[in-house]
């Protein structure tokens, strides 16, 4: 599905089915170097279980025009404008790393449009390390197999999603260089950029505090990129629900039953 947002086109997948904003919608948003494709298989079941929904490609990521949100908030600005292209008064979101502080700095901005709050493999203060920055910076290339390494908890993840025997590391991998590649076409370390805004975001718990909906986290036990013990203060200031699961940050990839009967709990 493509929208016009301030005067850029977006892609957002639909789970397979056409849009219907009467139906109750849930948003999903991805995180760094990333698109909607991570979202697939929680986009398809609840677009065939009695929801709309919108797994958006972030400006300047997958398939959507561009430049990359300046800031969370700007970004959280992008993404309730999008719900006004689709013509959605009321929505639940659900983002993972980055995409969650943008879910967050949303659903505070209009907590009278936010139903629901899904904060996957989230942290707040999502500080990057110096030295990741770094790499990010000078050799985004080893920047991605770091970070890749670090998002999956073990060296081969038992098959899970996309299907029995996918190889999550290549094909996370495989996604991000291809993000990181469309970007350094146009001339942006998109890499650099989107931990750049991670680092960045400060206002995390002044956001829970606005926001009016039912909150959950999804949690990796073996998360080394937001270790749980990173979102307890964020999970008491949104009195969440916490699910804690046997994964590293890439939980949609390593645990996908999981995440999935985590937000059944959430927005059934």
């Amino acid at each position: 599905m493509k929208l016009v947002v301030n005067g850029h086109t977006l892609v957002a997948y639909t789970g397979g089915v056409e849009f219907d904003p009467a139906l109750p919608c849930v948003v999903f948003v991805h995180g760094a170097l990333n698109d909607h494709s991570v979202w697939t298989l929680l986009a398809r079941w609840f677009a065939h279980h009695g929801r709309s929904v919108l797994a958006v490609d972030l400006p300047g990521h997958g398939r959507s025009e561009g430049p990359p949100p300046a800031s969370v908030e700007a970004a959280a600005d992008g993404l309730l404008a999008l719900l006004d292209a689709a013509g959605v008064e009321r929505a639940a979101i659900v983002g993972h790393s980055l995409g969650s502080l943008i879910a967050l700095e949303a659903a505070a901005r209009a907590p009278e449009r936010i139903t629901q709050l899904g904060l996957i493999g989230t942290a707040f203060p999502m500080k990057v390390s110096p030295a990741l920055l770094a790499t990010a910076r000078e050799t985004p290339q080893a920047a991605i197999d770091l970070v890749n390494t670090f998002s999956l908890s073990t060296i081969a993840a038992k098959p899970s999603f996309p299907a029995p025997g996918a190889w999550l590391h290549g094909g996370q991998r495989a996604l991000m260089r291809r993000m990181q590649g469309q970007a350094e076409a146009g001339g942006l370390n998109l890499f650099a950029h989107d931990f750049a805004i991670c680092d960045a975001y400060a206002g995390g718990l002044q956001a829970a505090a606005a926001v009016r909906c039912p909150a959950a986290l999804v949690l990796g036990r073996r998360d080394s990129m937001t270790p749980p013990r990173a979102a307890r203060e964020l999970g008491e200031a949104l009195r969440a629900t916490v699910t804690t699961l046997p994964a590293g940050h890439s939980l949609m990839a390593e645990a996908p039953d999981g995440v999935l009967a985590a937000l059944r709990a959430l927005l059934d």
